[in-house]
């Protein structure tokens, strides 16, 4: 079985998918918490734009796709914010919006290419150095600021009106979040792929939530979890020829089952 570490894509995967694996979940259990978890699959549609856009103009998608997505997670925030559009109605105008300039952008680039469905399903040969490097350094990042504003994250996430009033900045928090979920998006689709991203943010969660006993459990259950479907799916992929994507998840699913498993024999 080790010899699975003699391949250097496969490090590369391991280690990209890692911190993914751990950075998503923490993100997600958040995005939970207000009933917001619909941002990631909304913005996961942007980031198919995003990549559209990187091979129609041969720029490497990566970029675009974080540039994209970013732009569109703040876009979406102020709308919710301003309360012209409620936050629900705003997610599912992207999530149509950015699978419909995906589909008009990969036409124009003369239809579907291998690296096209490397991203849209993830594909552990195709993670480059770069790839690697740029996961770490965000990931690092993403999970220093959820550190430091532990406290006014929970807050907002749970009583947003409240949090406002006491004197936290809110506003700013909430860009914050929604930056750290894009940023998590496009950097999740070389392991997981563009169409399954946000499983790896709410599935972990939602298993940590039926073992978990407070918000701080769940944090670290998600995480956990979250990092055992990674390894495990890249194994599986590995082994039995299949997308990492599908393999992942597939396997985060059969841990939220055994969740539920636990969480009766315990009630």
């Amino acid at each position: 079985m080790l010899e699975i570490f003699q391949y250097s894509f496969m490090l590369r995967a391991f280690a990209a998918g890692s911190i993914i694996g751990i950075v998503a979940p923490l993100i997600g259990t958040f995005l939970v918490a207000r009933r917001y978890s619909l941002i990631a699959d909304s913005l996961s549609h942007v980031a198919l734009a995003g990549v559209a856009v990187g091979l129609l103009l041969g720029i490497y998608p990566l970029y675009t796709a974080l540039a994209v997505v970013v732009v569109v997670a703040l876009i979406i925030e102020r709308l919710r914010e301003s309360g012209k559009l409620s936050g629900e109605i705003a997610l599912a105008i992207f999530l149509s919006g950015g699978l419909a300039v995906a589909v008009t952008l990969i036409g124009l680039s003369r239809g579907f290419s291998v690296d096209l469905f490397s991203y849209l399903f993830g594909s552990i040969t195709t993670v480059r150095d770069t790839d690697v490097a740029v996961i770490a350094i965000l990931g690092g990042l993403a999970v220093a600021l959820i550190a430091l504003f532990y406290k006014e994250l929970f807050s907002i996430s749970f009583d947003e009106e409240a949090a406002r009033v006491s004197g936290i900045p809110t506003k700013a928090l909430n860009n914050m979040l929604v930056i750290l979920t894009a940023v998590t998006v496009a950097l999740s689709m070389r392991i997981v792929g563009i169409l399954l991203t946000g499983a790896l943010m709410v599935i972990p969660v939602v298993s940590a939530l039926y073992l978990a006993r407070s918000f701080k459990q769940s944090l670290l259950f998600s995480s956990v979890l979250g990092l055992f479907s990674v390894i495990s799916g890249l194994f599986l992929a590995y082994y039995l020829n299949i997308p990492a994507g599908g393999a992942v998840v597939l396997f985060s699913l059969f841990l939220l089952v055994c969740a539920l498993v636990v969480n009766k024999t315990q009630s």
